[in-house]
């Protein structure tokens, strides 16, 4: 499984780390996730590697509840467009319609559903895993948000029976501050449990227009889903490259294949991983070498080079000139704007 995740779960996550003692950097190398994350809603992280994180961090700072502590600042902008149209919606049952449906745009490796019975709704959130991992805070995350982002269309009067499948923690403050007493453990499930009729709510800031917008967004990323394998592994890769760590072996972690199923994917799709590097290091070649001001020396670090030489190197083999060369003339010519 080779699931992302929006880098909007990271919000607030340096500071629930130091709180508790932890150096979040730190913790974010060790898990893999490239720090620059935290300065982008909308790139894209390991959803494995993001489980890691939560746990981890759980286990270092000697809590139960991380998780739960990250879901406590959490507001419906986490979910970007989805969060603008679960507002607009007319009601709550559409609203969670509406999201049963796009989260996959949020979180590739969660599965939301709903169901109604005997008066009741019932709505269980599932984290996808390859092979069976520990997700206890990764779960309490997303229970926790969801539980912020209905209460948020209802009211701060409702308390719905919020259910957890795990066995109870030793100490219940931070549960209690969330979600009341109204929250039980050792279930068949993890979600929320509330009347049916609670859905037929009507949301006060509904608006029809802004709503139409925001799904025909949606629904235009919804049928072009970031898939294939190469486009995940670029998105990785543009992120990470600077680091220079940036290794197949990295990526093949963070994407919860081995290095050879890596490769094997790639294969499929007519891509490789060396060719995939070269052609995000020369997508930044090309945005920054003509600004005279960017030193080489910086130019090399941003596409993941070792030193100066290695850039140059690369960029005669390329582009068959130096890049103090091909710098010259592209300012002699200003409708030059790409090496290459």
């Amino acid at each position: 499984m080779t699931d992302l995740i929006r880098s909007a779960c990271l919000v607030s996550y340096p500071e629930i780390a130091r709180s508790v003692g932890l150096d979040p950097m730190r913790m974010l190398a060790d898990a893999g996730i490239d720090h620059r994350a935290l300065g982008s809603s909308d790139a894209k992280v390991s959803a494995g590697a993001l489980r890691r994180l939560l746990e981890d961090s759980a286990k270092a700072a000697k809590i139960e509840d991380f998780g739960l502590r990250l879901a406590e600042t959490r507001t419906l902008s986490v979910l970007g467009p989805i969060g603008l149209l679960l507002r607009e919606e007319s009601t709550v049952r559409a609203a969670v319609t509406s999201l049963i449906r796009y989260i996959p745009l949020h979180n590739e490796a969660l599965s939301v559903r709903l169901e109604e019975r005997d008066g009741d709704a019932i709505m269980s959130a599932e984290i996808r895993a390859r092979r069976p991992v520990p997700s206890r805070q990764g779960t309490e995350l997303t229970v926790g948000v969801f539980y912020r982002v209905l209460r948020s269309l209802i009211g701060p009067q409702w308390r719905p029976l919020v259910c957890f499948s795990h066995e109870a923690p030793l100490r219940r403050e931070t549960y209690r501050r969330l979600f009341g007493e109204t929250v039980e453990f050792g279930h068949e499930f993890n979600g929320i449990v509330c009347p049916a009729h609670d859905l037929d709510r009507a949301i006060p800031t509904a608006d029809p227009d802004l709503a139409r917008y925001a799904r025909q967004h949606l629904e235009a990323l919804l049928v072009r889903p970031n898939a294939r394998m190469s486009d995940k592994v670029r998105e990785l890769v543009s992120l990470q490259l600077a680091t220079g760590r940036c290794t197949v072996d990295l990526i093949a972690r963070q994407l919860d294949v081995n290095r050879r199923g890596l490769h094997r994917k790639l294969a499929e799709e007519d891509e490789t991983f060396s060719g995939i590097v070269d052609a995000v290091r020369a997508e930044i070649v090309s945005r920054a070498l003509p600004n005279p001001e960017r030193k080489l020396s910086t130019l090399a670090d941003m596409a993941g080079f070792s030193s100066l030489s290695a850039f140059s190197r690369w960029f005669r083999d390329r582009y068959d000139t130096t890049p103090t060369a091909w710098r010259r003339d592209a300012q002699a010519l200003p409708h030059v704007s790409e090496a290459g």
